[in-house]
C-alpha cells in the first residue's frame, strides 16, 4: 500500500531517531521502525471505521427525523445516499476489516460529539450538497465522493487529529500519510470487493515469499547504520572546506541512505535512487539541500563507478 518513496521516508525518520538517541542497538531501532510502519495500518483502519461511523450517525439522525411530532415530507422520505453509501457498507461487512477493527478495539460510542461535528462539517459543504443531489449512485460516483471527503476534510478536521494524538505517539506524524493511503485504497477499489476480499497490506508481498518491501526497509536501515562512519567520511571528503559537523544532520543521513541504496540494492536503478533522495531532501532538510545532495551524489556516483562499487543487475540495469 505504501510506495517506496514513503518507505524511504519512514527509514529516514527512524535513522534520525536512532542517531539522535545515541542508541547502539540496531535490532531495537529496527523493531521501532517496523512498529511505526505497522501503526500506519492501524490508523488506516481507524479512519475507515470513522467514515463508517459518520454514515451510521447520519442514518440514526435521519431515522430520528421520522419520529418528529410533525415530520415534514423530507423527514418522512429522507435522502439516504450518504447514510447508506454502498462502498462504506461493503467495507463494514468485510471480514478482514471487521477482524482488524476488533483487534484494535475500535469503538466510537464515547466520541459521538466528534462524529457529529465531522458530519455537520461535511453536510454543510457544497461537496456534500452536490453529491446528495446527484442523479448517479454508481460505484464510481460513490468512490469519487469518499476520495473528496478524505482529501478535503480529514486534513482540516483538527478535533480528529487531536483525538489520534492522544491515542498513540505513532499517529501524530503519519496522519496525513494515512489520508494518502485511504485515497489510494478507494481509487483502486474494485466493484467485486465483497465480504471475503482481503484488505491491502502495508508491505508489498510476492505470493508466499518474504515481504519484498519489508526486506527493503530492514536492509536499508541496517546497512546505512553499518556503513555510517565510512560514508560520513566520504561525504566530508567530497565537500571542500566542509567538515562532517557542519553538514545538516538530515542531509548527511539522506546521503548515507542514498549511498547504501546505490551499493546494496543491485536491482534499483542509479537514476531512481538519485532522484528519490534529491526529492526527499526538498521536504525534509534545508532550502539548499536539493542542490547540495545533488552535487555530492553526482560526484560520489562517479567515484563509486570508477571503483566498481556500483553494480546493477537485471534487464536494463547492466549499464546503469
Amino acid at each position: 500500500m505504501l510506495s517506496r518513496r514513503h518507505l524511504r521516508i519512514k527509514v529516514l525518520q527512524a535513522l534520525y531517531a536512532y542517531f539522535q538517541s545515541g542508541s547502539t542497538s540496531i535490532e531495537q531501532g529496527e523493531k521501532q521502525l517496523i512498529l511505526s510502519i505497522n501503526k500506519l495500518f492501524e490508523l488506516f483502519i481507524y479512519q475507515l471505521s470513522f467514515l463508517i461511523e459518520t454514515a451510521r450517525f447520519a442514518e440514526r439522525r435521519l431515522e430520528e427525523g421520522k419520529k418528529k411530532h410533525l415530520p415534514t415530507a423530507d423527514d418522512l422520505n429522507p435522502n439516504m445516499r450518504f447514510a447508506q453509501n454502498s462502498i462504506l457498507g461493503l467495507i463494514n461487512d468485510n471480514k478482514d476489516f471487521r477482524r482488524f477493527e476488533n483487534l484494535y478495539k475500535i469503538n466510537w460510542s464515547q466520541d459521538q460529539d466528534m462524529v457529529r461535528k465531522f458530519y455537520l462539517e461535511i453536510k454543510d459543504s457544497s461537496d456534500f450538497e452536490k453529491y446528495m443531489a446527484g442523479d448517479s449512485s454508481s460505484f464510481a460516483a460513490e468512490k469519487k465522493f469518499l476520495i473528496n471527503i478524505a482529501e478535503k476534510y480529514f486534513s482540516t478536521f483538527e478535533l480528529l487529529q487531536s483525538f489520534y494524538e492522544e491515542k498513540s505517539i505513532y499517529f501524530v506524524d503519519d496522519y496525513h500519510l494515512v489520508t494518502y493511503m485511504i485515497v489510494k485504497f478507494f481509487k483502486f477499489m474494485e466493484k467485486d470487493f465483497d465480504i471475503n476480499t482481503k484488505l491491502p497490506t502495508i508491505f508489498r508481498t510476492e505470493q508466499d515469499e518474504e515481504d519484498e518491501d519489508q526486506d527493503f526497509v530492514k536492509k536499508l536501515f541496517r546497512e546505512t547504520i553499518l556503513h555510517s562512519e565510512a560514508y560520513g567520511r566520504l561525504v566530508a571528503d567530497s565537500t571542500s572546506n566542509w567538515e562532517q559537523e557542519r553538514i545538516a544532520i538530515m542531509d548527511m543521513i539522506i546521503l548515507k541512505m542514498a549511498l547504501t541504496e546505490l551499493t546494496c540494492f543491485p536491482s534499483i536503478p542509479v537514476k531512481v535512487t538519485m532522484n528519490e533522495y534529491i526529492d526527499i531532501s526538498k521536504y525534509f532538510s534545508t532550502a539548499r539541500s536539493k542542490v547540495f545532495v545533488n552535487g555530492i551524489l553526482d560526484k560520489l556516483i562517479q567515484q563509486f563507478r570508477a571503483e566498481g562499487l556500483v553494480v546493477k543487475t537485471g534487464r536494463g540495469l547492466l549499464d546503469e
